[in-house]
């Protein structure tokens, strides 16, 4: 079995299997959930943060729903809004479930910051949060994520890999992502743990919003500024930016693309990389990340302890100790698109393949 898939299946086994005592030790410390069990059908509430990262309709919403309904029943009621990168409306998201009675609350956060007081008013209420993806601030019983800052690690070390003996003869751009985004700042913290001293950032960019089109003009400017002949490559913090940057560096008239980083392994990102505009991303395996979060809203909501599904804790900016999953993430080059192809959580040959690709598909060994 390849390395890369063996560690994801007993990562995803360690959601069920995980039942030492440290875990159990740190959830209680934590304060795991209510002490009263609740029996009988649950009705979880389901809150994601955008729809403009392909994603969390694609594989986020569908994973989360299915396990949640093989670990407390069909007759799960779900209830799921997305508050498409509006903080405001994901507040008033909180406030709706709240009024609902969900049973416990699966919530990744616009903004970590200003949904804290949201956070509060579904604890007051007596309703567990379950942080997913991005670490929300206020009192979450629960959190699960991939190793962020590893994620920049690997984006940062891809891009040195694919510069080699460039990186001394020009600049990088580097392109992060919102500010409003906890993720974005460990993306960041790891990728210039590996590029700082190796090669030199012209330009760099706090992306508002995660948007495509910010990412595009960011760097236009950037192009602007520096030059397009002294830009040597581009750090981007996901895909869908990495679709705008790639843009702006064609609308510029560059011979040779610059080697672009990315993340979420979108489709049109996975077919980037296939075409050679785009050189890497990162897979993240969404189905652990999935089956967690609904292990830990289910035991939340039923009144069980954490223990035997966390296995470690976290810090948030408001809160200590907060029993936690984390998922590890893997690169993604041309190389690696053979052995995901199909699998739960990726995309199938024939998404990928069409027409357009299928020259490419076929070079790749996609068949």
């Amino acid at each position: 079995m390849n390395t890369h898939l063996r560690r994801a299946v007993v990562a995803v086994a360690a959601l069920s299997m995980a039942a030492g005592l440290a875990a159990c030790g740190k959830a209680k410390e934590a304060g795991g959930g209510p002490t009263k069990e609740k029996k009988g059908a649950l009705t979880i509430g389901l809150l994601l943060p955008e729809n403009q990262t392909a994603r969390y309709e694609r594989f986020d919403k569908p994973l989360i729903e299915k396990k949640l309904k093989e670990l407390s029943g069909t007759d799960t009621t779900i209830l799921y809004e997305n508050a498409k990168q509006d903080a405001s409306v994901q507040q008033q998201q909180v406030d709706t479930m709240i009024t609902k009675k969900v049973d416990a609350l699966i919530l990744d956060a616009v903004d970590a910051k200003s949904i804290a007081s949201s956070v509060k008013k579904a604890k007051d209420k007596g309703i567990p949060v379950v942080a997913y993806d991005r670490l929300a601030e206020g009192p979450v019983k629960a959190y699960t994520s991939v190793d962020n800052e590893r994620v920049g690690r690997i984006q940062g070390e891809s891009l040195l890999k694919a510069l080699d003996g460039n990186a001394a003869k020009g600049q990088i751009v580097m392109m992060n992502g919102s500010v409003t985004d906890p993720n974005a700042k460990m993306y960041k913290t790891g990728a210039h743990s590996v590029l700082d001293g190796k090669v030199k950032i012209g330009k760099e960019y706090d992306t508002k919003e995660w948007k495509p089109e910010n990412a595009n003009e960011n760097m236009k400017g950037a192009i602007s500024s520096l030059g397009k002949e002294n830009i040597v490559g581009v750090y981007s913090a996901n895909d869908g930016m990495a679709g705008g940057i790639i843009t702006a560096l064609k609308s510029a008239g560059f011979d040779k693309l610059p080697p672009v980083t990315g993340q979420d392994a979108e489709l049109s990102a996975v077919q980037r990389i296939l075409t050679g505009e785009q050189f890497m991303s990162v897979y993240k395996p969404y189905k652990p990340e999935a089956d967690a979060a609904a292990e830990m809203a289910v035991a939340l909501a039923r009144g069980t302890t954490l223990g035997s599904v966390a296995t470690s804790t976290v810090n948030s900016g408001s809160q200590k100790k907060i029993p936690a999953i984390i998922v590890t993430p893997f690169a993604l080059t041309k190389d690696d698109i053979k052995q995901y192809v199909g699998k739960e959580g990726f995309f199938t040959l024939n998404e990928i393949c069409t027409a357009k690709y299928q020259a490419d598909c076929d070079k790749a060994g996609l068949k």
